[in-house]
């Protein structure tokens, strides 16, 4: 998912491509309404910013009192508001401005480059003041930070044709779909600001932390679903997008809040997480492969080699897990899947088994978990001991129906050695007694789920939401304080329908800590069971999932990702 190849660029090279631009483009006619103008914006805690519009093209700004610059600028106006931005010649600075023409009041982007340790990542600083008027009083009111678009969802097609899907599940990181630049495969979450200009207009911006580096930028009308924005960054080639966009779209659902009511999220409730650390620009970014070590192949082994720890009872995320099944115990069965492979079982009791390769003579034994999530469907899991690749099963088996469906983990990506991958199998079971199987029918891949949020309670505070959101991607919230949503991961995934409400799911943490989780969602119970395999310094782990569930919403999102003939 997160393998595009972003280069490294240097100080020097960012100035130079910076420094070819004079001004952003626009698909759309930009607006004159600055031109032959003069505007002095006081910020608090920032800097008065004095500008000039010479003409619809160029501005003089002096910072305080500081000596003007010439610079290039475009501007975009929706209703009364207008959006402007610029770069600062020869440095890696540059301002985005939205100014409410009724109200006066102001709220600025400072944005730089080279700012952290991947200079290609946009940097910010927001703002709030207002413009100065002769011998008027400075407004007491301000543009402040909101969480009354939090939960929304919409589609947007710009004017220069660029598609996306983009939900603002929580109030610290927003998720999106590349529809036109990735072909809506995947999503894709990135640090957010959301900004209360009024009841039916609001400024986002996101900065896409971990992958390009680039900022986008708009003010909304949800009512009218239309945005004036600015994109600035580098794109996988290296080439600066520096551009306006106006765009419309489509409401695509609201998902639930879980704050207070009357908590209008003006300030952040953080909870027992650390608060961001302090200074210009400084907020939360989920850095995921800055926290989580990358191991090699031969580290991978040498700890699985110290250490293996199965179904541990403390598991954090095993707190609301369901009663062990019995079912088990006592068969004797084969899976036989459709890629030509079959293994025999026995059931020794609860918790032990034994399997073999058909064809083969020897027994291998392991621990195993299993839970009945349904009646006749039965979940369970366990190491292949032996396996080159610290190979473990996730299956859930359909005895009415004499089907199964199992999640194949294996350990060591090209990219991570401690990072799953997984492969789905299809087949049928085989047991004395049991129904003869099908021929034909199986379990089947399913975009039910697709647009669905739902709440995962795994104990007394650890809550976590899961938003389905492309047929082939999975996003993860873990909630705030005050139940507000805050960071957000998002990775592969994929779900597969068993009956009726009753769904197998994985998602892979990719680029991040290589877990692989494995969850079978019954929608009629409101519970799941499940399993997570993984690998890290302390050795191969298989742990036991389960939690109760919450409906949270939906996005309404499934036409999108259709086949276009």
């Amino acid at each position: 998912m997160h393998r595009i190849k972003y280069t490294k660029l240097a100080p020097e090279q960012i100035v130079s491509k910076l420094s070819a631009v004079n001004a952003p483009t626009s698909a759309s006619p930009l607006s004159t309404v600055l031109s032959g103008k003069s505007m002095k914006i006081v910020l608090d805690n920032g800097p008065v910013l004095n500008y000039r519009f010479t003409d619809p093209g160029h501005l003089s700004l002096a910072e305080g009192a500081g000596a003007a610059v010439q610079a290039g600028y475009g501007a975009l106006t929706l209703d009364r508001l207008v959006l402007f931005t610029h770069l600062v010649p020869k440095t890696e600075r540059g301002f985005t401005v939205v100014v409410d023409q009724d109200t006066n009041l102001a709220t600025v982007f400072e944005v730089w480059f080279s700012g952290y340790q991947d200079n290609r990542e946009v940097q910010r600083q927001v703002y709030y003041g207002y413009v100065e008027t002769a011998g008027g009083q400075a407004p007491a009111e301000r543009h402040a930070i909101t969480n009354r678009i939090e939960g929304k969802g919409f589609y947007w097609k710009q004017d220069n044709g660029v598609e996306t899907l983009e939900f603002y599940p929580t109030v610290l990181y927003s998720n999106f779909v590349e529809l036109t630049r990735f072909g809506g495969e995947l999503s894709f979450c990135a640090p957010s600001d959301y900004i209360k200009i009024s009841d039916d207009k609001y400024i986002y911006s996101r900065v896409e932390a971990e992958f390009s580096g680039t900022m986008t930028t708009y003010v909304l009308d949800p009512n009218r679903v239309e945005q004036i924005g600015i994109r600035l960054g580098f794109d996988d080639a290296d080439a600066l997008e520096y551009y306006l966009f106006r765009g419309r779209g489509e409401w695509v659902g609201q998902i639930a809040q879980f704050e207070p009511f009357g908590d209008v999220g003006t300030t952040q409730a953080q909870g027992n997480r650390a608060a961001p650390a302090a200074g210009k620009g400084a907020r939360q970014v989920y850095r995921p492969l800055k926290t989580n070590p990358i191991m090699t192949r031969a580290q991978v082994d040498a700890a699985v080699a110290q250490t293996k720890t199965l179904f541990a009872p403390n598991n954090a995320m095993a707190g609301n897990k369901g009663p062990t099944s019995t079912f088990l115990a006592g068969k004797e069965l084969t899976l036989r899947y459709d890629n030509g492979q079959a293994y025999n079982y026995q059931f020794v009791d609860v918790g032990r088994l034994r399997w073999r390769r058909e064809g083969d003579t020897t027994w291998r034994d392991e621990r195993y978990e299993s839970w009945e999530s349904a009646p006749g469907v039965i979940m369970f899991g366990h190491l292949l001991s032996g396996a080159p690749d610290h190979d473990a099963f996730s299956i859930v088996a359909d005895f009415e129906h004499a089907l199964v469906t199992t999640l194949h983990g294996t350990m060591g990506t090209p990219y991570m050695g401690n990072e799953s991958a997984v492969k789905t199998l299809f087949g049928v079971v085989e047991m004395k007694g049991l129904t003869p199987p099908p021929k034909y029918r199986r379990h089947q891949f399913t975009d039910e789920l697709v647009g669905r949020a739902m709440t995962w309670n795994y104990q007394q505070g650890l809550t976590s939401m899961h938003l389905y959101s492309t047929p082939h991607s999975l996003s993860w919230i873990i909630f705030l304080g005050n139940g507000a949503g805050g960071l957000e991961w998002s990775g592969p995934a994929s779900y597969v329908k068993i009956r009726d409400e009753l769904y197998f799911a994985y998602w892979l943490e990719e680029a991040c800590n290589g877990t692989l989780g494995t969850i079978l969602i019954n929608m009629r119970t409101m519970r799941n069971c499940g399993i997570d395999y993984g690998a890290g310094p302390k050795g191969l782990r298989l742990s036991i999932v389960g939690a109760y569930a919450r409906h949270a919403g939906r996005f309404n999102t499934l036409k999108y990702f259709s086949a276009k003939l």
